[in-house]
């Protein structure tokens, strides 16, 4: 059975051989594992700074992580600008009881999500990955431009909102990737079209999921 000290107050702490508890010196080693608990009271621990070797370790593993860090995965919160979440950014989930960081990408592939619907477009956009479109080219036909450097499972809807893709053009500018394998943009001329396109590869770029 692991031994224990309990003690109720730290005295002070030495200025060579490290914390004295109540006359008890504790030394580097000289505890061999066992452990050490303190009393109820307003205690400290505290760890100044690492030095990329030494420092807080637990297990044998150095802590790098800073305390706001540390708070934020117990339920903390932190309040600061909105971001744009990208492919690259992590998120921390519990993988079977042990802790991970996954790209925002795992995410997106495991749960694509909705559409999100944006504003009527009455002129040239640059669509990104998981809006829906209301394209108006009552006045006048113009181009819907596709993601840049799209990742499998990106999306873009669109729907003709004043039926006039017959009379004013509605083009899908394919931002050179290819369009149902064909390395040419699209052009939606039905009255009151409405289409989806996901990107699966650059063999075939974008194709439809409807048409």
């Amino acid at each position: 059975m692991a031994s224990e000290i309990k003690v109720d107050t730290i005295s002070e702490k030495t200025s060579t051989n490290g914390v004295a508890i109540d006359g008890l010196t504790i030394k580097d080693g000289g505890l061999g594992g066992h452990d050490i608990t303190f009393a109820d009271g307003a205690y400290d621990f505290d760890v100044a700074s690492h030095d990329g070797s030494n420092g807080l370790k637990l297990g044998g593993s150095l802590v790098t992580s800073t305390a706001a860090e540390l708070n934020l995965l117990d339920g903390g919160t932190s309040v600061g600008s909105s971001i744009t979440l990208a492919d690259a950014d992590g998120f921390v989930v519990n993988d079977g009881g042990t802790m991970k960081t996954i790209p925002a990408s795992d995410v997106k592939t495991y749960n694509p999500g909705g559409t999100a619907w944006q504003a009527v477009v009455t002129g040239a956009t640059t669509m990104v990955s998981g809006r829906g479109y209301f394209v108006n080219t009552t006045s006048s036909a113009f181009t819907m431009t596709l993601p840049a450097s799209p990742s499998i499972g990106d999306n873009v809807s669109i729907i003709d909102y004043a039926g006039t893709f017959d009379s004013n053009t509605c083009t899908i500018g394919r931002n050179s990737e290819k369009i149902q394998g064909a390395s040419a943009d699209m052009t939606a001329t039905t009255e009151r079209a409405a289409f989806t396109l996901v990107y699966v590869d650059s063999t075939h770029g974008w194709l439809l999921t409807n048409k």
